[in-house]
């Protein structure tokens, strides 16, 4: 019996191993067997499966979809990680790099933060508008966590929940959840009357489902007041920890919801682009965290009335945790995602 070639893949961190192919569609067979059991959701389909397998079998160095299936590039953050200046990394972003729709943002990425150096963000945004072709929203995290003592004026929950204090933890939350909203509220405002295509909550959810539900009260305001901008949210994971427990979005609790029903709350509220996110495995193959990511995110695509762009970025659906991803591993994420949700894009 012929001994199976060894393939060049990666680990979760990076790390580069060899798999026979028999070892990598185990990888794809556990995967998404087990994502499905905690997702509720169906695993891929064997011809999925086998076209995945196919992708990361391959000993190609990168891979690409085939011509003319192409989806829009978004990004949070992005453009300043090139070279720290705000306006050339927006035009290499744009005519270098192909990105579909920028990113104006601040090294100090939380809207806490922003709301301080508001009208620097502003004149920014306005010049930027003046050079460059692309639509440009403009991005921060929630951060709810940075509203808690002792970098802001609330109690703080993970000290209180620890200690049994559920009800001041809860009281604390919900007040760090109002200076939330307001300076959510007051950022976008102010990024969109500057002339900002529209506006980007990057890893909401980080802080759990009160971060989330504020993150929804300014949204809810900017789809109202400004009911053409655009509204992009990227989720921090593939559910919503319950760190409140007991706050509901028009009847849905937040606490514990997966891609699919995440997607819901966000439409209802106003979004107009859905970014999911997985969590990498360090210790799985990139092969296992792509199947695994890939059955997650699926049931968004049954129901989305809204682009889904997958957050296929470092750390996320399939991409290693590692400050420079290598492009074998980037390159089969992004196709994967393409060819087999048929996502609107990236």
């Amino acid at each position: 019996m012929p001994v199976e070639a060894r393939i060049p893949t990666r680990m979760g961190d990076g790390f580069m191993v060899e798999m026979t192919r028999s070892e990598l569609r185990a990888d794809i067979e556990q995967a998404t067997t087990q994502a499905a059991a905690k997702a509720k959701a169906p695993p891929l389909s064997a011809d999925e499966q086998a076209h995945l397998l196919d992708i990361y079998a391959s000993s190609a160095a990168f891979t690409a979809v085939d011509i003319g299936d192409q989806v829009v590039l978004s990004c949070d953050g992005g453009g300043s990680k090139l070279t720290g200046t705000d306006m050339q990394d927006l035009l290499e972003s744009e005519q270098r790099l192909g990105q579909d729709i920028l990113e104006l943002w601040h090294i100090e990425y939380s809207y806490k933060a922003i709301k301080t150096i508001l009208p620097f963000q502003q004149q920014v945004m306005q010049n930027a508008q003046l050079m460059l072709t692309a639509p440009i929203q403009y991005g921060a995290q929630p951060n709810l966590a940075f509203y808690s003592k002792p970098d802001g004026p609330a109690g703080n929950w993970f000290e209180l929940l620890p200690k049994g204090d559920i009800a001041g933890a809860r009281a604390a939350i919900e007040e760090a959840m109002e200076y939330a909203t307001q300076d959510f509220v007051y950022v976008a405002d102010g990024m969109i009357e500057a002339g900002a295509d529209g506006v980007d909550f990057d890893t909401t959810g980080g802080a759990g489902d009160a971060d989330f539900f504020s993150t929804l009260r300014a949204v809810k305001h900017v789809r109202e007041k400004y009911p053409e901008a655009g509204i992009e949210v990227g989720m921090a994971g593939e559910f919503v920890i319950g760190v409140h427990g007991e706050l509901e979005w028009e009847g849905r609790r937040l606490a514990g919801l997966w891609p699919r029903e995440q997607l819901e709350v966000c439409q209802d509220a106003g979004v107009t682009l859905f970014g999911p996110a997985v969590n990498i495995r360090t210790g799985k193959s990139c092969c296992w965290n792509t199947a695994y990511s890939l059955t997650v995110i699926k049931p968004c695509m049954e129901v989305a009335r809204i682009p889904v762009h997958p957050n296929v970025g470092e750390g996320v659906c399939g991409v290693p945790v590692n400050g420079y991803p290598p492009e074998d591993a980037a390159s089969r994420a992004a196709r994967s995602f393409v060819d087999i949700l048929r996502c609107d894009g990236l």
